[in-house]
């Protein structure tokens, strides 16, 4: 099965807004075995979209269609459906009930133009937005089925998870599962050379997938075979070889994040953490508050950039300031316990380093960080060398912090 995506809006081109849509939906179609043949990116232009239907290829089973359906003027994509596959406009006095009933949740009253959106073509199924103004659309022609849904990322996940998805599921001939891995502190390079015979020794059928970000390697083992028992068969045989091969070093099967892992650990163990940042900037509490029910885990977080809020707040000695200096061993030992002590957790975590784009030194280039964590038996600090580069450096030095966390918790008696 084939599919093709065309991606509406002007600001998608003028690059002031990043499509992650094309890039959520391409992901979400391969793990159904659909090949994603072409994305195109089209203007807010009548003619520019008429172009891209025009173009779709004759073998091209889905078209997926995001964008435009808003209720502002320069949202077309409705009325040229409409136009092209030959419809009228209908109004649906349930869609919009479900319009006044989320505007009622804000206290607000929806307008003329949020009106309109419960109009749609004669010619589409329309699909329902439950979390939305825009209901999605399906039209059919010779053969080939185009969906419209809004460009709001979350509303699209939601009709292509609640309506699309599932009938691409039930056409589909091919037997595919995958399986992920998720590697924390190993580049990517690094691990592709750990793997290489591992990977070279695939059974038929089987294909691997290196997919990197900052700090993480994800794995995608994907099995197509003639049939799902098959399928699963070889994945479950290649699975236990990969945990003999990494070990440790895959802190979660499918696709959780490290922040969530953390978050088991310390619930099953009933501990707490807090977090000490300077370089990171509270980037570290930021990632662990993240998860619902953190609460229950977390105890506080403290920001100290300045050397005094970290003498005051923190309880680190003066003399290791002025001795090591900020980015330091000592330092950050001592932030880290501050951090259990001041906030009665369990677990401290800490970071202090230079991220720049200035203050590096020879003894300290830029990009040096120093990470610690302090608990029950553990008085944990180490030097990391994180790039030039200030954000990813923050990302990095998160990431590697909690996986140590993970790491000492996982070692737990």
């Amino acid at each position: 099965m084939q599919a093709e995506v065309i991606a509406i809006g002007t600001e998608l081109l003028l690059g002031q807004t990043i499509d992650s849509n094309s890039a959520w939906i391409g992901e979400r179609l391969a793990e159904l075995g659909v090949t994603l043949r072409r994305k195109t990116v089209v203007a807010d232009r009548v003619d520019d979209v008429l172009a891209a239907l025009n173009a779709v290829m004759a073998d091209t089973q889905w078209v997926i269609i995001t964008g435009g359906l808003g209720p502002t003027q320069d949202d077309l994509t409705k009325g040229i459906l409409n136009d092209y596959f030959g419809g009228r406009l209908v109004y649906h006095p349930e869609i919009y009930r479900h319009i006044e009933a989320l505007f009622a949740r804000m206290g607000r009253v929806p307008g003329a133009l949020n009106r309109e959106q419960a109009e749609i073509p004669d010619v589409c199924e329309w699909l329902p937005n439950a979390v939305g103004t825009a209901p999605g659309m399906l039209f059919e022609r010779q053969g080939q089925r185009f969906v419209s849904i809004p460009g709001v990322p979350f509303e699209m996940k939601h009709i292509m998870e609640s309506h699309v998805l599932p009938r691409i599921r039930a056409e589909s001939d091919a037997h595919i599962e995958h399986r992920f891995f998720m590697v924390q502190g190993i580049p990517e390079s690094e691990l592709a050379e750990r793997m290489v015979d591992w990977e070279s020794s695939l059974a038929e059928g089987l294909s691997l997938a290196y997919l990197p970000s900052p700090g993480i390697v994800k794995l995608r083992l994907t099995a197509r075979t003639a049939t799902d028992h098959a399928a699963h068969v070889l994945l479950e045989q290649a699975s236990a070889s990969l945990r003999t091969l990494l070990g440790r070093d895959i802190f979660a099967e499918n696709i959780l994040s490290i922040e969530e892992v953390v978050g088991e650990l310390l619930k099953a163990s009933g501990q707490t953490v807090a977090t000490a940042e300077s370089c990171t900037g509270g980037s570290i509490a930021a990632l662990l508050t993240r998860i619902p029910g953190s609460s229950q885990y977390v105890q506080g977080g403290i920001v100290a950039y300045a050397n005094e809020a970290k003498i005051q707040l923190l309880g680190v000695p003066e003399a290791d300031l002025v001795q090591h200096g900020a980015v330091s061993d000592p330092v950050v030992r001592a932030m880290a316990r501050g951090a259990r002590q001041r906030l009665n957790a369990d677990w401290g975590l800490a970071s202090s380093g230079i991220m720049g784009p200035d203050g590096g030194s020879a003894a300290k280039p830029l990009g040096t960080v120093w990470l610690a964590v302090s608990g029950p038996g553990v008085d944990w600090a180490a030097r990391f060398q994180m790039g030039d580069h200030r954000e990813r450096s923050v990302r990095k030095s998160v990431l590697e912090v909690l996986g140590r966390l993970r790491g000492f918790l996982a070692d737990a008696p």
